[in-house]
């Protein structure tokens, strides 16, 4: 089986975090990915998942050079960012899309899909 990350993405134009949404409104959204959850663990889909903080929360690491640098804030300014993301396991891509369209609808958002390179032989 082939490893995916199904990733969440934000536009920071448009989308609020968890902590400034309505809990009215993020309630209906945690329950549907709880069950998307429970749903990826009984058809032994799921490797892992995770949301993440805002992207305002970020620090940077840049070791390339004479001495590391470190910046807190995201690398780039994007419109858009991970918000959080599953690892699943699926036959392909045609059933990794297809747990895809049910991620988007728990997460009321729109997902990527990518398979995870293969181990060197």
């Amino acid at each position: 089986m082939t490893q995916y990350m199904i990733s969440v993405s934000h536009d920071t134009a448009e989308a609020p975090t968890m902590e400034t949404m309505d809990p009215a409104v993020i309630q209906p959204i945690i329950d549907a990915a709880d069950a998307f959850n429970d749903r990826l663990r009984a058809e032994g889909a799921w490797v892992f998942a995770g949301g993440l903080h805002p992207i305002q929360t970020a620090t940077t690491v840049d070791n390339t050079g004479e001495t590391p640098v470190v910046t807190d804030g995201p690398h780039a300014q994007f419109e858009e960012y991970l918000g959080g993301f599953w690892v699943i396991e699926a036959s392909d891509l045609d059933a990794a899309l297809e747990w895809a369209k049910d991620a988007s609808k728990a997460c009321a958002g729109r997902v990527e899909v990518r398979a995870f390179q293969d181990e060197p032989a």
